[in-house]
């Protein structure tokens, strides 16, 4: 089921305070940024960058995602391991807000998001 609007109005705000906090610098966006994305009841933080091998070409790097456990009232959260699937944040796997979640990828306090 996805957020609704109600809530995707919360993501939005706290999204876009987390990534005007975290983003590069302005001169150097075009070789690395950060963005977000919502898909369901699940959200997605991730890197854009150049593709290495194409001159044009845009690659998404995903980086930690969260998505709400309505049963539970809370947000599983998951780290992109080298394998590319998505497991589950062992230190602390589920957290009772976005705004936890937030504050455990910005700390990274066992560099599982940002390596």
């Amino acid at each position: 089921m996805p957020i609704t609007n109600l809530q995707t109005l919360e993501v939005i705000e706290l999204m876009e305070n987390f990534i005007s906090r975290n983003r590069p610098k302005e001169d150097i966006r075009h070789k690395v940024d950060l963005a977000y994305r919502i898909e369901d009841q699940s959200i997605i933080i991730y890197e854009i960058r150049p593709e290495w091998n194409k001159s044009e070409g845009i690659q998404h790097i995903d980086i930690a995602k969260t998505t709400f456990v309505k049963v539970r009232g809370e947000w599983k959260v998951y780290w992109l391991r080298a394998d590319l699937k998505w497991h589950s944040y062992d230190p602390k796997p589920y957290v009772k807000s976005l705004k936890a979640f937030i504050k455990l990828v910005e700390d990274d306090a066992y560099s599982c998001f940002w390596g």
